[in-house]
């Protein structure tokens, strides 16, 4: 699955690649970049955390001509008096205008690294509101976006990715060169698919796809499971024994209707009492209004 989002299966689509401090996912975020453009697209990159020169690292050949970057780095508040790019102007027109004015012959791919900063300076809401704007918008062909989630509250990052058509978690594998990809897709009918794979990133940020997580470790056998018995040094017996499961069985309880019991309350015997009713002559009973004498 890694690989088909590589290739740009997920179009018109938002993917958010979660990381933390246990595993960096800024190396799987460039290569999403080099994909794109080795796809002759556009790339717009919203660098708030690492400057021009990181980003293009590594990333060689006739391709990085079409790589724009927005330096939100040097001055992400607008200190100075020409800032390029600011968090305060994280909106759909501001972003709909940088990316028609740099190509506006086609939609573009919108990088940014990372939306945690933003979450930093805008509420959650707004942020998922313009993100679902430039999706509908026409715009820009993908977002793509880095997101700390260990920075923000776990409902933050739940609306974040509430919003996401595509989210990958990454989280260090066994090998010092291999991480692992926690996959969550929805398609536009609503299924959701979910996978797990191992990776490893090239030099010039190519992906392999190594293998399942569970062809990692042997699976536990039933000999394991049986010796970590939760009920093995319990003070008290949680089983029965065959006397009281007969015991138990044989035992009547007090919601269980017998058949005899049954008989005896839908049957009236002699000395039972009834209550009848005969109205009177000075009854007033209106049958078309029961109500008649009631003073309402």
């Amino acid at each position: 699955m890694l690989t088909e989002l590589l290739q740009g299966a997920d179009t018109g689509g938002v993917l958010i690649i979660q990381d933390s401090t246990r595993c960096c996912g800024r190396h799987i975020l460039k290569s999403f970049i080099n994909a794109a453009l080795n796809r002759d697209e556009a790339v717009h990159v919203l660098g708030f955390e690492v400057g021009e020169e990181e980003i293009k690292d590594g990333l060689k050949g006739p391709s990085i001509e079409r790589l724009h970057f927005h330096d939100a780095y040097t001055d992400p508040l607008g200190w100075t008096d020409q800032p390029a790019f600011t968090a305060h102007q994280f909106c759909l027109e501001k972003l709909s205008h940088l990316v028609k004015q740099t190509t506006p012959s086609k939609p573009a791919t919108l990088v940014i690294d990372s939306l945690s900063w933003i979450l930093r300076h805008h509420r959650a809401p707004a942020v998922c509101k313009t993100l679902h704007e430039l999706r509908k918008g026409g715009a820009v062909r993908a977002i793509i976006a880095l997101l700390h989630a260990d920075m923000h509250p776990r409902g933050t990052v739940g609306s974040v990715c509430h919003l996401a058509t595509s989210i990958i978690t990454v989280a260090p594998g066994i090998k010092g060169d291999e991480a692992l990809a926690r996959i969550t897709k929805r398609s536009k009918s609503g299924k959701v698919t979910q996978d797990e794979e191992i990776f490893s990133i090239n030099e010039d940020f190519t992906v392999i796809v190594q293998s399942k997580p569970s062809h990692l470790g042997p699976k536990q056998t039933d000999t394991e499971e049986q010796e970590a018995d939760p009920t093995a040094n319990l003070t008290f017996n949680l089983r029965l024994s065959e006397t009281e499961r007969e015991a138990k069985e044989k035992l009547a309880l007090p919601f269980v209707f017998s058949k005899e019991k049954k008989t005896a309350l839908l049957h009236s015997g002699p000395g039972s009492g009834r209550i009848l009713y005969e109205p009177d002559a000075n009854d007033d009973y209106d049958q078309e209004d029961p109500d008649d004498d009631l003073d309402v």
